[in-house]
């Protein structure tokens, strides 16, 4: 049975996170610094913020659930947690391949033939959220090696028909700006040994409920109500981890 998971109210996190509360970031100096910062490049942890956050973590190493989906407020870690559970499953040879994609809708939708360069530097405005992370692991030139040999792949939703991924991790994210059958035609694309994560703000969508894949897609799995491979979490404002400003220009938006 697939599963929105929502916390009704703040509970005592679990022992994932009361293990790793004592982490004191170090003092940036010296050798020490270096080193550290080495460390933090090789090293992925994964750790919860919020009782919604640690659902999301559970579901997102969960080999059982290939399909997965976050939705909610920005800052509450959707995008960020995706890509570090796709890094983490890299390093650790679960997946081959990280596979990269968000709805280009800025744009006259998928059209990106007038923008300079390949692909990479045709989507580069969209995916820069997705490399902001991957840059805390990878250094400049590693990630350049790791996109010419493919490791890691921008594919535009425009592109990715007739595709089958395997042995990825895709993460798919502002889902909220494509249409039902983009995100028919994602999901379809999933093959053995990878996952795909879906993340977006229903709220801040451009386009409108009735052509909101995101929404679409939801409405119909709560509707189907047996799903063995599919789940998903939802955010609340409570679990905002960014800057404690952004919880409140969203009051003031009137979206808490």
């Amino acid at each position: 049975m697939f599963i929105i998971y929502k916390q009704s109210k703040e509970l005592n996190l679990s022992k994932r996170r009361s293990r790793n509360l004592a982490v004191v970031e170090p003092i940036h100096n010296d050798v020490h610094d270096f080193k550290q910062q080495i460390q933090k490049k090789k090293t992925v942890h994964l750790i919860p913020k919020s009782l919604n956050q640690e659902t999301y973590i559970d579901l997102l190493t969960d080999q059982a659930k290939h399909i997965v989906f976050a939705t909610g407020p920005a800052g509450t870690g959707k995008t960020m947690l995706a890509m570090l559970s796709a890094i983490k499953a890299f390093k650790e040879g679960t997946v081959n391949k990280l596979i990269l994609t968000r709805p280009a809708v800025g744009v006259d939708d998928e059209k990106h033939g007038f923008l300079p360069g390949d692909i990479n530097a045709k989507m580069e405005p969209w995916t820069r959220p997705l490399f902001d992370v991957i840059n805390e692991y990878y250094r400049p030139k590693e990630v350049t090696r790791m996109l010419e040999e493919q490791v890691i792949e921008i594919s535009p939703l425009a592109f990715m028909r007739g595709r089958t991924f395997k042995d990825a991790w895709i993460v798919a994210d502002e889902m909220q700006n494509a249409t039902p059958g983009q995100i028919k035609m994602l999901l379809t694309r999933l093959g053995e040994g990878s996952k795909i994560v879906v993340t977006g703000d229903t709220r801040q969508a451009d386009r409108s409920d009735s052509d909101n894949g995101l929404l679409d897609f939801k409405g119909l799995v709560e509707r189907y109500q047996q799903s063995k491979y599919v789940a998903g979490v939802e955010f609340e404002a409570r679990d905002i981890a960014r800057h404690p400003a952004v919880r409140e220009i969203l009051d003031i938006y009137g979206e808490i």
